[in-house]
C-alpha cells in the first residue's frame, strides 16, 4: 500500500509539472523564450527530459518500477523542494535528497 500511494504521489507530480510545461511550452511560442520567468525554463527543461527520458522508450528498453520511480525523482529533482506541491513533506524528506546513483 505505501508503495502505491508513493507512486500515486510522484505520478500525479510529474504529470501536473507536464501539463505547465506544455502551457508554458505554448505561451513561449507567443511571447518569446525572453519574456519567460527562470520558473518557466524550469519546466521547459522538464518537459523536454520528461519526453525524451520518460515517455519515450524504446521497443527493446526495458525499465521496472524502482528504475522507472529512481527516473522520476531525478526529473523532480530539477524543480526545488518548494514547487514539488503533490508530494507531501514526509516523502520529500525520505527521496528528495537522496543521491540519485545510490
Amino acid at each position: 500500500m505505501k508503495n502505491k500511494l508513493l507512486n500515486a504521489d510522484v505520478s500525479n507530480q510529474l504529470y501536473a509539472n507536464y501539463a505547465i510545461g506544455k502551457d508554458v511550452q505554448a505561451m513561449k511560442a507567443v511571447v518569446g523564450e525572453e519574456a519567460l520567468s527562470s520558473e518557466d525554463l524550469l519546466y521547459l527543461e522538464f518537459l523536454d527530459k520528461f519526453e525524451r527520458k520518460f515517455v519515450t522508450q524504446g521497443a527493446y528498453d526495458t525499465r521496472n518500477i524502482f528504475q522507472s520511480l529512481d527516473l522520476a525523482w531525478t526529473l523532480l529533482r530539477i524543480f526545488p523542494r518548494e514547487l514539488l506541491h503533490r508530494i507531501p513533506a514526509k516523502t520529500l524528506d525520505l527521496y528528495y535528497s537522496r543521491d540519485a546513483t545510490s
